[in-house]
Order: structure tokens, then sequence, then C-alpha cells
């Protein structure tokens, strides 16, 4: 068999893919708000439902004579999305900055900023998510945000994997038939109207797929290739046999796939919506289509390719402070391949190793590519990955079963849908079709609370009180006092977060109900219940620690220094904080050099930081979120280590104030493992992985030169057999050479496809902040292992 390739079609849609401008849209914006003056007498969730309709219907489209799969949520590729529903507030207050600001730029239209301000937003002032969360809680959640950052506040919830295999095996005239049964025997109100909205919002979805058809048509009429022609006129029929059918070929089923996930964009305008472990959900299609010759390992690649181009074609235009706490457009179509099947056996077929060379092939930030490993996963698909890592993509990255699976369990989550774990968006675990994990809820910066404790509620950066006074660094005699100060100040926190996220799951309730996406969770369907107000079989949401390496490396400087050793006094140590070092940098030095540091496999401060993570975790037990399922918690970042950094003063550990804290959720502070990866990685292991339900993130970065053997790739194979054996959840890895990432820095011109791993995603290096840039290159690098 001829070795697979990369076609000049996918050359050339990559290429036209990376040279379009992006802009701010309000075409979608201009529809929601006309759908909504003229149906303000009915329930919100109809008119969600018509406004989707309506954006499916009247929505411009376009497409390249050249694609096997078509379909966005606006004519233009990369545009970032106004959505009036959740929130226009800020994008009032931004819209003239969105060209020039630090990170993720659209440019705008001076028409569209004119429109937005004379027809947009006097409609939805007061009446978005936004404006409405601001109104009942804005408050309390701005006293809590420099400890805690409450999300889902101006857009609506994503991080949820759809039942794939029920679109496939279903389309959208099978649900939109169910819907308008189960109406006709509805007994309240409530499902009525639930059955009524999935029934419009299928019918905008068939019409929608037809659109595509008829476009495509008008392509084939203007071509004259006849083999062009031929490929046309099939993707046409693709269109046209979805909007009447399921998919029944492996091409159809991709392109069903495709349009799922736009139509869910085109519904929510929210990050991470995830395919899950979709080299099971098309198998099935690949392998008939395989028999029956009708296609070839070269072709498929081929689709697959097309559908990664795609995923890299939507991103997300987020407020100037989300995107430095989510930078580099993370919208997180993560797609997991090999784990285990539902007997417990390692699952690995042809499409998870297509998947693999696609992601060799086009190199790009999307899909959030992931391997599953376990005890059993065969050296084959080991292999392919560890080879897929060395070409510095960032990606895949690895998540554990050994780990995962029983922690995931012991939240109540039924072994067969445990078995069958995808990741939605970065590192954020999920059973599929039937969880709304709410993974993005808040991020608690652990950090900030010690600062807290240090200074009896003082922050140190502006001198206010922040929190209560329960006692400073000079009144407690012992380092046990401290501990007790640091418990008060992580209660009281979490209290007013969990209120404010209750509040964020009220408005969402009341203001963003989601059709679509329910019909495509189980059981919202068959109880007539939307996924917002519970609907799912799972309702969990899930809290970040920020950032456990730090508060480690800053607890065990102080019970060295201050309450052993002596060294300095209480009051020198908090002076110090004050004045960021000023005038005491000897004391800086010996914080840096003379304390032993988490990610080392020393017991000592590893051990703190599982302390503390289990403390906040336990903490989190005895609440219920406002659809009446667990609080758990996660240990990843996105790119939030840097701004929640900003937030922080001076730390004990010899952190001057506002740097970056550490990167990942898992990893230690960058430049202070110095014993290699296998002690990062013993180091990490002593976190219990329960912490981690939610996801946990250790990053690693290497030199490409450890893989330019068969022996590097082979002891780099064993490395990750190690991880699994140490039960952690998840690992990732940056391939990259540090001079690569400052010539980048310096000439952004000549690296525009360059990717680096940030947190739980990839992005385009010379598209992230000068911050976050450099603190992705002082990352420590191996050279081995």
């Amino acid at each position: 068999m001829k070795p697979l390739f990369q076609t000049d079609r996918i050359t050339y849609l990559k290429d036209r893919m990376l040279s379009e401008p992006r802009y701010a849209s309000i075409e979608q914006a201009m529809i929601i708000t006309d759908t909504y003056k003229k149906n303000e007498d009915k329930p919100r969730i109809i008119q969600r439902a018509l406004s989707l309709k309506a954006s499916l219907e009247q929505m411009k489209i376009a497409a390249e004579p050249e694609e096997l799969i078509v379909g966005n949520r606006t004519a233009g590729v990369r545009y970032g999305v106004v959505f009036p529903e959740s929130g226009s507030a800020w994008v009032d207050r931004e819209f003239e900055t969105l060209p020039t600001r630090p990170q993720d730029r659209f440019h705008v239209r001076e028409e569209d900023i004119k429109t937005f301000r004379e027809v947009i937003k006097p409609y939805w002032e007061g009446k978005s998510l936004e404006d409405v969360l601001n109104e009942r809680y804005g408050e309390e959640i701005h006293k809590i945000e420099k400890v805690v950052k409450i999300n889902q506040k101006d857009h609506a919830q994503g991080h949820i994997c759809p039942n794939c295999a029920e679109w496939l095996a279903f389309g959208p005239t099978r649900y939109r038939r169910m819907a308008e049964e189960r109406m006709e025997h509805a007994k309240d109100e409530s499902r009525r109207n639930f059955y009524q909205a999935v029934s419009i919002v299928m019918e905008g979805a068939e019409n929608f797929m037809l659109r595509y058809h008829d476009l495509m048509m008008e392509k084939f009429q203007e071509e004259t290739d006849p083999e062009r022609k031929g490929v046309i006129l099939q993707v046409a029929k693709n269109c046209k046999n979805l909007s009447q059918r399921p998919a029944k070929t492996f091409h159809e089923a991709v392109q069903s796939i495709w349009f799922l996930f736009v139509i869910l964009q085109m519904e929510s305008n929210a990050s991470s919506f995830s395919p899950g472990r979709l080299d099971r959900h098309l198998i099935s299609y690949y392998e008939r289509d395989m028999q029956k010759g009708n296609l070839t390992k070269q072709d498929a690649l081929e689709i697959i390719e097309c559908l990664w181009l795609k995923f890299n074609e939507i991103v997300y235009m987020r407020n100037s402070g989300g995107a430095k706490y989510f930078a580099g457009f993370p919208i997180g179509f993560n797609i997991a391949i090999g784990g285990q099947d539902e007997e417990g056996r390692d699952y690995s077929n042809e499409l998870s190793f297509l998947f693999l060379k696609a992601q060799q092939h086009i190199g790009l930030p999307q899909p959030n590519l992931s391997v599953r490993l376990h005890e059993k996963t065969g050296d084959k698909l080991l292999h392919e990955a560890v080879k897929t890592v060395a070409l510095g993509s960032g990606m895949p990255q690895f998540f554990n079963d050994k780990a995962i699976i029983p922690a995931i369990k012991d939240l109540g989550i039924e072994e067969k849908d445990a078995l069958d774990y995808a990741i939605v968006g970065c590192v954020e675990l999920t059973t599929q079709g039937n969880n709304l994990g709410w993974s993005d809820a808040a991020m608690f910066n652990l950090n900030k609370a010690l600062e807290m404790a240090l200074t009896g509620g003082v922050c140190l950066l502006t001198g206010e009180q922040i929190a209560p006074d329960y006692g400073n660094l000079k009144e407690y005699s012992t380092y046990e006092d401290l501990e007790a100060a640091l418990e008060k100040q992580i209660l009281y926190f979490t209290d007013k977060m969990i209120l404010a996220c209750e509040q964020v799951e009220k408005a969402h309730i009341d203001l963003l109900p989601s059709p679509f996406l329910s019909a495509t969770i189980d059981p919202c369907m068959e109880n007539g219940m939307d996924v917002t107000a519970g609907g799912a079989k799972y309702n969990l949401s899930g809290i970040q620690m920020i950032q456990i390496a730090n508060l480690a490396d800053s607890l065990a400087a102080i019970k060295q220094l201050v309450y052993e050793e002596k060294r300095f006094t209480k009051e020198e140590v908090l002076e110090a904080l004050k004045k960021n070092f000023d005038g005491y940098e000897l004391m800086r030095q010996m914080m840096l050099n003379k304390v032993p540091k988490y990610g080392n496999d020393i017991d000592r401060v590893d051990q703190m930081g599982a302390k503390w993570a289990e403390y906040f975790r336990n903490g989190l037990k005895k609440y219920k979120n406002f659809r009446n399922g667990p609080y758990h918690t996660g240990m990843y970042t996105v790119s939030a280590h840097v701004p929640m950094g900003e937030n922080v003063g001076a730390t004990p550990d010899g952190r001057f104030a506002k740097e970056p804290l550490a990167d990942g959720g898992m990893s230690p502070v960058y430049g202070r493992d110095v014993k290699g990866p296998t002690a990062v990685l013993k180091s990490v292991s002593k976190l219990d992985k329960k912490l981690t339900t939610n996801g946990g993130l250790l990053n690693m970065k290497f030199l490409p030169e450890f893989f330019s053997t068969e022996s590097g790739v082979e002891k780099f194979g064993k490395f990750l057999r190690a991880f699994v054996d140490l039960e952690i959840p998840h690992i990732q890895f940056n391939v990259v050479r540090k001079e690569d990432l400052v010539a980048a820095k310096e000439h952004p011109e000549q690296y525009r496809s360059l990717t680096v791993r940030v947190a739980g995603y990839t992005a385009y290096f010379t598209e992230l902040a000068q911050e976050l840039q450099n603190e992705i290159i002082a990352r420590t690098s191996y050279g081995e292992i």
C-alpha cells in the first residue's frame, strides 16, 4: 500500500484559512434581535428556538469548491460572533479596541459599530445574561474577584459532549418527529414548550443543510473540470441526504458531525463542545465503506483532514479580561482516541491511527486531540502517538484511564459511563451524551487566599481590606496558627463563590435554555426538560484550584525559614512582601534556593500541596449546585496563571508581585523542577487522583533532539507507561527549542503556523500576548529522561 500523504486540496485549504483576516461579526446578532422583537410575547425557550432557526435560514453562507466538508456559523473564516442574548455591554465598551488589544484581536468594520450601537445595544440593555447577572449579583461577584473568578457570566455554557452516536443514527428529521409526537402528549406547558422548541430548531437544521446543498449545486454548475464537478456534486448530495435522513456513508457521517457542532455553536456561542470518542462513533461507517470498496484509506484521511481544518475555522470572541484567562482561542473541540471498550478491553481502530496521521499533517490547534492510555494500551498506538508529539504541535495530550475511571466513579458516575469517558475543552472529564458538567464554573486562587491569611485580609497590591481579618503573619505564634487562618480564608471565599455560582446557573436557566443541545443530551428528550434546568443524567459543577505549586513552595518557605530555622522574623517577612522584596533580596534568594520546591520528589513540600488541595476539595463536598449535583475540583489554569498572578502580591516562595503563577495546574513552578522529568512525575503522583475529577493538567517541555532516534521514541513511550503506573490523570508536552520561540516572538510573520501547548490546549504562539509568550519560553526544557 502506498504511504498516506497530504493532498494538494488540504494544502490549499490550510493556506487559505491561515491567510484569512479575522473579523468581529454582528450578522447573527441582528437576526437574533429582529426575531426577539417579533416574538416578545413568547416564552424564552421559544424565542431562543426561533432565533436559532432564523439564523440557520438567513445567515450568509460560503464554501470553497475544494471543500469535502462544508459549513460554518459565518461566511467568513475565524470570525468572532457578537451574541446579544448572553452579552453586549462588554462589546459596547470594547468594540473599538478589538483590533489592538494585547490578546485575541479582531478586525472591526465601522458600519458594524454604528449598527450595533443604534439597533442591537438599545434593545438588549438590561436583558442580556451579562446585564441581568450584574443587576442581580454583580456587586457580590466583584467583591471576591481577586480571589475567585466566576465564569459563564456573559456567554452560554459549553463544555459538553453531545450524544454524537445518536445524532448520527437520528439526524435532525427524526429528532423533529420525536419532538412533535411527544408534544402532543405532553402534560404541562413547560414540556410542550420544550418539545415545540426542539421541533423548531430541528426544522432549522434541516433547512441549513439544504442551503449548503443549493450552494454547492451553484458551484457544480460553475465548474468545468469533470473530476472536480463529481466531487462537488457528492458534497451537495451529502448535505441534501442529511437534511432528510441519518448518515449512511463515512463521508456523510463526517459531514453530519460537523453540522452538529456548527449548529451547537450557532445556538450558544460557547466554547468546548466536544465530539468525544470520534474513532468509535465513526468506525462502523468507515468499515462498511471500506468493505464495499467505496472508500480507501487515502480517501478517508483526506475527508478527516478536511474536518480537522473546519475545526480551526471557528473561534470564540471573549471580552478582554476573558481573553487573558483563555488566551489563544481555546475553542476546545476535544477528540479522544484509544482507551477501553465497554468490557474494559484495550480499544483502538484504524481511525485512531488516521486521526494521528491527520494531526501529523495538519499540525494546527484544533481539534484538541487526546489519547486515552491504560495498562494494556497497545505498543503500536503508543508509538504512533509519541511520533505525533515529536513533531511539536503540542498534540496529542494523554489521559490515564487507571487514574480517571475510579476517580469519576467515586463521583457517582456509573461504570459503563466511566469506561466510556471523554474530554471536553482542555482537560475536563465528562461522560458522553448525558452530562452537563459545568466544568468551568469558577477558578479559586489559593495563593491570594494565602495572601489574605498573611496580611489579615488586606490586598498587598492596593492596600484594600478585601477579606475578613482572621489575623496576620506577625500574630501567628506557630505555623499551625497560620494554617488555621488559611483554612478560614478558604472557607470564607468558598461560601461566597458557591452563592455566586448559583446565581449564574439561575440566570442561564432563565435566559439561555438550549433546545438544540438538549435534544442531544440524555434524558432531556425523554423528560421534556432543558439541559440548563437539570435535564441531563449527570449535573456536576467544576472548580479549578489555582495554583498548588506556588502555594506549597510558599508554605514550605515560611515553615522552614520563619518557624523552624528562624532565619527571618515574621515581621521581616511580612514587610518584605509588602515592599515586593525591595531591600530584601537576600531573603528572596534564600526563599528561592534554600527551601525544597514542589516537583523534585521531596515529600516535605509535595505533601504540603497535596494537603491543601484535599482541604479545598473536601470543603466543597457539603454543597450542591443549583441543578442538585455535586461540586468537584480540577487542577488546570487554561492561561489564567498569568492574569491571576497579576492579582497576587509578592509571595513567600520568592516570586515578585504580579508575576505569573505556575502553569498547568499540577505542574511545578517553571525553572524550579531541577531533578528531571521523572522526579516531576513522582511529585505529581502524590496528589490524590480524586482531586482532578474535573480535570488535571501537567505541562512538560522536551527538546526536539530527544526524539531524533528510535531509541528516544521508545524511551519516551516507557516514560508514558510510568505515567500510567503512577496514576497521574493527565500529561502533555511542548516539543520545541527555546531559540525558536524567541525567534517567533521577534519575527512573528515568519512563524504564523507555529503552535505551542499553553495549558490544556494548543494555540498559535505568535497570537499570544507577550506576557504569556515569555512564560512559555521560561518553562523548563528536558533533553533526557
